[in-house]
């Protein structure tokens, strides 16, 4: 609680000493966030029937990670770590919560933010796509935390359809007419959140800007306006639906990055590209079968658990003759690095009191050595408590308080299939010790286990 309550009482500081004039010197920053993409959808990470040429020309011309880890492995919660810095052990945000008749839960009132400090340091600032962390008459309003423009879907539910009835242009709703929010309609989302991304960079092109672009595709529903090279294929029209998306997702990373270099932004621009989660579906799914977001089975796990195939995720780094071209880098790093990383290159100071779980990752996008650390830590509310920690090569899963811990040794076991808890008793008793330390009690987030079925025929 401590440490939430550092991290929020810096907010007022951050909006205080704004600068009065931007550094024409200092990088722009692009974080583009792909809702539910998995490394297995990639071309570059082995996928063959799904065409990326723009996110394997990414990893060409820049990092590809494979050891990128979200926040953790549902939307909300993810995107909070990475928005402020703190792991799930220490976020305000530790899991979907949904609020009728529109939005999530939000952001409490004071938490810091990436946005807050970039404005600080004299950033423009944009979150256009998908933001669920709090509607506009609430402190968790991107408005509200930094961002000088919104544009997108702000409720996740309202996200899920790719033909809605109306977006919002920071605060305001613009109707869409013909759609119906259920698969039909004129308008796609995407075609106007994508022409929004790039005229918001052409209007802030002279002067230092940061970019939240998180993108749906390809959450579902899938849906698309158009199949495209896929029509033609023998596969279900869901699996056309995915693939297309995935693609049209590549597309619109191209767009952005063929803007940059178009208006000569390309290198002093840090690009990043990741997931919000791990895979999305299971290997014995409709999409899992065909697409093998598994990979082989390499990654076990997905979407909603804390095993690698829910926390890896897609992931690049792209500046032009700053980060190395071609690099593979196998080591890892987590969501709330991201706040420390953006603050550095943005020479930008941290509130007093503000504690960010993350380490900046400068040396390391530059081509040296991943920033040591003791540990990374995970927890997930969505029903059932689950606690995930690593240290070193070493992982621990426990599926709710009053399960076991599962041990494995990713270096030779990154499908985590041998638990080695019972003969590594010492290493087990750290990792418990971890789930303890890690994480601040919070009355919205207690450690429950998974709810009794009621007896057939009980009624309330």
């Amino acid at each position: 609680m401590k440490r939430i309550l550092r991290a929020m009482a810096g907010a007022a500081m951050l909006a205080a000493g704004a600068a009065s004039a931007a550094d024409p010197g200092k990088p722009n920053l692009i974080f583009i966030l792909s809702d539910d993409l998995a490394m297995g959808d990639v071309g570059c990470y082995g996928q063959k029937l799904i065409r990326t040429p723009q996110l394997d020309r990414m990893a060409k011309e820049g990092t590809r990670f494979l050891q990128a880890y979200c926040g953790t492995s549902v939307c909300a919660p993810s995107r909070s770590s990475l928005m402020t810095g703190l792991h799930s052990g220490h976020c305000p945000i530790r899991a979907n919560r949904e609020i009728q008749p529109e939005g999530q839960k939000p952001l409490p009132p004071g938490t810091v933010t990436i946005a807050q400090i970039l404005k600080g340091a004299g950033y423009a600032t944009a979150c256009i796509g998908k933001w669920g962390m709090g509607m506009f008459d609430t402190s968790g309003s991107p408005l509200k935390v930094g961002f000088d423009h919104f544009f997108g879907y702000n409720c996740q539910r309202h996200a899920h359809s790719y033909f809605p009835p109306f977006l919002y242009n920071d605060d305001r709703r613009i109707e869409l007419p013909g759609n119906d929010g259920k698969g039909v309609g004129k308008t796609y989302a995407q075609n106007l959140i994508a022409d929004e991304t790039l005229a918001w960079v052409r209007s802030v092109k002279d002067r230092p800007f940061f970019l939240f672009y998180a993108i749906t595709l390809p959450h579902g529903t899938h849906e698309i306006d158009n199949v495209g090279i896929y029509a033609d294929q023998p596969w279900t029209e869901q699996q056309k639906a995915y693939a297309a998306q995935v693609t049209r997702l590549d597309t619109d990373v191209g767009r952005l990055l063929d803007l940059l270099k178009d208006l000569g932004l390309d290198r002093n621009t840090l690009v990043m590209f990741s997931g919000d989660n791990g895979s999305s579906f299971s290997g014995n799914s409709e999409m899992g079968r065909l697409f093998d977001q598994t990979m082989g089975g390499k990654l076990r796990g997905f979407k909603r658990s804390l095993y690698e195939g829910g926390l890896r995720n897609a992931s690049f780094a792209w500046w032009p003759g700053v980060v190395p071209a071609g690099r593979v880098a196998d080591e890892p790093w987590a969501f709330w690095d991201f706040l420390p990383t953006a603050a550095e290159l943005a020479g930008a100071k941290l509130p007093e009191g503000f504690a960010p779980d993350g380490l900046s990752l400068v040396p390391f996008l530059k081509g040296a050595a991943a920033p040591k650390r003791d540990h990374f830590y995970w927890e997930l509310h969505e029903g059932m408590s689950l606690q995930a920690v690593r240290f070193g090569d070493w992982k621990a899963v426990k599926n709710g308080p009053s399960a076991a811990i599962e041990l494995y040794d990713l270096a030779t076991d990154a499908a985590e299939s041998k638990d080695l808890a019972a003969a590594k008793p010492e290493i087990a008793a750290r990792a418990a010790e971890l789930m303890k330390s890690c994480r601040t009690e919070h009355p919205d987030w207690p450690l429950v286990g998974r709810p009794q079925k009621k007896p057939a025929g009980k009624k309330e």
